[in-house]
């Protein structure tokens, strides 16, 4: 029982247990910002994809593999995922380049010891 007493109250599983909560109520605002986005792609072009009728592979009886719906769920990440891209993530990163530029990085040791040794041995 002390081991378990032990790992219930390290430190660890408290964050963990306050980043599933925050992680499940950021769910709430990615859903809402997801159907917001979805609802402006429908009003700008006429509606959602929706091919949940479309089968392949369809025997003498009209049976076949319903894939329309994953046809659907492909082309709605895919518009979503662009539309994500171009509002948010190359926005942020124009963003990111033009505010907080990337210091250049310092030579490795190894290449700064060699430059030594280099200059070392021209000087002699």
């Amino acid at each position: 029982m002390d081991g378990f007493k032990k790992f219930i109250l390290k430190g660890n599983l408290v964050d963990l247990a306050v980043a599933f909560i925050i992680g499940t109520a950021f769910a709430a605002v990615v859903k809402t910002f997801t159907d917001v986005l979805m609802g402006f792609v429908s009003r700008v072009f006429g509606g959602s994809p929706n091919f949940d009728n479309v089968t392949i592979w369809k025997d003498e009886a009209g049976v076949g593999i319903p894939i329309g719906t994953f046809i659907t769920a492909v082309i709605s990440f895919l518009i979503l995922a662009a539309i994500l891209y171009f509002l948010v993530v190359l926005p942020y990163t124009k963003a990111k380049e033009r505010f907080f530029p990337d210091a250049p990085e310092a030579p490795a040791p190894e290449v700064e010891l060699l430059t030594q040794i280099r200059d070392s041995l021209a000087a002699r």
